[in-house]
């Protein structure tokens, strides 16, 4: 297995909704997650956070606080990947109409109610409990496989 990859993601709540991609190339994969990506050396985080979530979304965001730390494994694929979590904000509204990712990676992006969160496939697990939550304190969950559905 090679060295785990270094990911940014944020945590996005807006009007009780959270904002998830399905990083797929192509919709191969029902699972969603939050936007963000690769930790480019020589930026910050928080550098990084904002052109990901931009990459994917079209999006422009303020970072706030760490509220997770993740892992995700598929040792099928020799994957493993550390993911850091930040409770972001939007500082504009969402582009109108289509927004295409220039990487090709993300195919769908969507504000998702708190309701609806469960009659979708999620990574982390605990993903719509750290949104939601109340909790100050950074969690670390414990190391997630991920696998086909």
């Amino acid at each position: 297995m090679s060295r785990p990859r270094l990911a940014v993601r944020a945590v996005i709540v807006e009007n009780g909704r959270l904002l998830l991609v399905n990083a797929y190339p192509g919709g191969i994969s029902d699972l969603w997650c939050a936007p963000g990506g690769g930790v480019d050396a020589g930026a910050s985080l928080t550098d990084n956070l904002v052109r990901e979530v931009h990459e994917e979304t079209g999006c422009a965001i303020s970072v706030g606080a760490l509220c997770l730390i993740n892992e995700f494994h598929d040792p099928d694929r020799g994957f493993h990947q550390v993911d850091l979590f930040f409770r972001a904000r939007l500082t504009a509204p969402p582009p109108a109409g289509p927004w295409t990712d220039p990487a090709g990676v993300v195919t769908e992006q969507r504000f998702v109610p708190r309701a609806t969160l469960p009659d979708l496939r999620l990574k982390p697990d605990r993903l719509a409990e750290v949104a939601f939550g109340s909790a100050a304190l950074v969690t670390l969950s414990g190391l997630e496989r991920i696998a086909p559905p």
